[in-house]
């Protein structure tokens, strides 16, 4: 069974403070952040994430499908929305995956939803991320932690003859 999350882009952009007030600087800013922040997700994890962002009032456009930080990008091409994208995705995998779709458009929740995806609200999903941020860096603390003590840098090898003399005493 493989899990996936498949990312509204603008959608999350628009929801989350950070991303929108970077937005309202440099829109390609924010699609970057957004990516990144998801790589870490996915890496942390262990979840596929795929992100569709709209392209589809640009003339000419032909669509695009990229992979960033192992995220895999769809831009769409002119006339093609990322909602239409999202759904045609969403019913690609095999019921033994996991999909959930992260918007907090209502009508595509309900559309991914009977199409048997499970949904996430922007408010959700970033609630998530930040939840996943926090565990990541008490791992790292108490890596830390344990680096600075000589066990944290013993092989199991050294440890087990080191053990052994003292019990020996």
């Amino acid at each position: 069974m493989a899990e996936y999350l498949i990312v509204d882009g603008y959608n999350i952009i628009h929801a989350w403070h950070s991303l929108k007030t970077t937005m309202g600087h440099d829109l390609e800013h924010a699609r970057i952040k957004l990516i990144d922040i998801m790589a870490n997700y996915q890496a942390f994890k262990g979840v596929k994430v795929i992100i569709v962002f709209d392209a589809h009032m640009v003339k000419g456009n032909t669509g695009s499908k990229d992979k960033i930080s192992g995220v895999e990008v769809i831009y769409t091409a002119e006339g093609e929305t990322a909602d239409s994208i999202i759904e045609k995705i969403a019913g690609e995998f095999k019921e033994s995956d996991r999909v959930t779709v992260a918007t907090s458009d209502w009508e595509q929740q309900r559309i991914v939803f009977g199409r048997g995806a499970a949904r996430l609200s922007a408010k959700e999903l970033e609630a998530e991320v930040k939840v996943s941020q926090q565990e990541v860096q008490n791992r790292i603390e108490n890596t830390y932690q344990n680096d600075r003590k000589l066990t944290g840098q013993l092989n199991d090898y050294v440890k087990e003859i080191l053990e052994k003399m003292r019990r020996e005493k």
